[in-house]
């Protein structure tokens, strides 16, 4: 039955019916000559696959996967059937295009198709995963620098320093200035209930203490006497939090020293130290953009050592597009008086970029007119993740949850369907559905966009007739 039903079909549309289930058929004769080709949803490079009409497969391919070609082949006329293998066709910008293709004998003269899957969008997502892979190798890094610099500074601190958990009152964590104050190796206080140490009226304060800083995020300097060696010690704590924990960091400071910190709210000394140790980067610049001083968070964001590096250099070296944003920012300045979170990146000496969100004011009146400028890094800010991000994630992770239980390329072409499925609706989105619009967002012709929403059922079944919807 089946054979007297397929009996009169010829050639091509036998390609036409297997480019259906694929992205492109070759029709070819027995020495490997292509005749005809077919697309399924051509879109890109492939649209120019016709150009390949004439020439012996073998030589449209890199010279690294011809092998494959002659394998596929030989095993396509013996056996009647190849397996699957990726080769590497030659674009005609000079690119090249993976395809997974099997290789089918088409009657007994030998003739053979080649039914192909372009395999770009699998290679996009392995080099995502491969440079996801190598951010959090470089996050790693950083956080290990980040707690040698930390272990260092608590180290060498001369104040006595405590960490403490917030529920147990355990000390976790004592410098080296801490074991001077209590008479006893660092180590040994650890694991300690806190207070301990001093006089009974030093540890009633010292109770205070931390339930006034656990309840309000910090505590004021209280006086304690140690019970040993009767020594006074000016003690603050503050609170803050730690992965699922809410730790305490108690220092103590002698007190005949008068700490820095106590300067007054309002002393210009103090505010130029809360800046400097602020987590966003701030940088001042005169009106045409050189830049006059920047804190540190700044500096690390342009991946420059020292404040001398950078000043005189010019904003624009290192936020925004050269030349582009900055007359922007000075424009809304003179408009409003302020730039409030504007997006843009961030670029590092060392070619590291980063999004970031950037606020600037000005003092054009000032006796030497400046512009400052905030610069907040957004670029792993977990909760701004798109809704349809985590749907994507949570779908992605349902399909790998089948590993095991659906071959591999069935698993690989309904996740490459979801990704070009989510991607779509984005563009859609981000156009207001202009179909027009969306083609040119997504870098594809309009007429291959149409079919892939009805591909995908983002059309009803009588929509989408080619006129672009505005």
């Amino acid at each position: 039955m089946t054979d007297a039903v397929f009996a009169d079909v010829d050639a091509r549309t036998a390609a036409s019916l297997f480019a259906v289930s694929g992205d492109i058929a070759l029709i070819m004769d027995s020495v490997g000559v292509i005749r005809d080709v077919a697309l399924g949803a051509a879109e890109g490079q492939l649209e120019t696959a016709s150009q390949w009409v004439g020439r012996p497969w073998i030589d449209t391919v890199t010279s690294d996967t011809r092998a494959k070609i002659d394998t596929l082949m030989k095993e396509a006329l013996a056996t009647g059937v190849s397996k699957r293998r990726q080769v590497n066709q030659l674009g005609v910008d000079g690119a090249d295009l993976p395809i997974a293709y099997t290789a089918l004998r088409l009657g007994r003269d030998g003739g053979v198709v080649a039914v192909g899957r372009d395999m770009r969008q699998v290679s996009a997502l392995q080099q995502r995963l491969v440079e996801a892979q190598q951010a959090m190798e470089r996050d790693y890094w950083k956080l290990r620098h980040v707690e040698t610099r930390y272990r260092l500074l608590f180290q060498i601190a001369s104040d006595a320093i405590l960490v403490i958990d917030a529920m147990t009152l355990k000390v976790l964590d004592a410098n080296t200035a801490a074991g001077q104050v209590f008479g006893d190796a660092p180590d040994r206080l650890i694991g300690r209930l806190f207070p301990f140490g001093a006089d009974e009226p030093g540890d009633r304060a010292l109770d205070e203490l931390t339930a006034t800083a656990r309840s309000a995020g910090r505590a004021g300097d209280v006086l304690v006497t140690m019970a040993s060696g009767g020594r006074s010690y000016q003690a603050s704590a503050s609170c803050f939090r730690q992965e699922s924990a809410t730790l305490l960091l108690v220092r103590f400071a002698a007190a005949d020293v008068a700490p820095a910190a106590h300067a007054s709210a309002g002393s210009p000394l103090r505010t130029i130290d809360l800046i400097e140790r602020s987590p966003d980067g701030f940088v001042v610049t005169d009106l045409e953009g050189h830049v006059l001083t920047a804190n540190r968070a700044f500096l690390d964001l342009t991946e420059l050592g020292s404040e001398e590096q950078v000043r005189g250099t010019l904003l624009s070296t290192y936020i925004g597009r050269p030349g582009a944003d900055f007359p922007v920012f000075t424009s809304m300045l003179k408009k409003n008086g302020a730039v409030r979170l504007m997006a843009t990146s961030a670029r590092g000496s060392h070619g590291n970029t980063s999004e970031v969100e950037v606020s600037a004011v000005w003092a054009p009146d000032a006796e030497e007119p400046c512009i400052g400028f905030t610069v907040r890094d957004i670029g792993r800010r977990l909760a701004a993740t798109p809704q349809g991000a985590r749907d994507l994630t949570r779908a992605v992770e349902e399909l790998t949850s089948l590993v095991g239980r659906v071959q591999l390329r069935d698993l690989v072409r309904d996740t490459v369907d979801l990704v070009e499925r989510h991607f779509i609706e984005a563009a859609l989105e981000l156009t207001h559905d202009n179909r027009t619009s969306a083609a040119e967002v997504l870098g594809v012709s309009r007429q291959s966009l149409y079919m892939k929403l009805r591909r995908h059922r983002l059309v009803s079944p009588g929509g989408g007739d080619g006129t672009p919807v505005s």
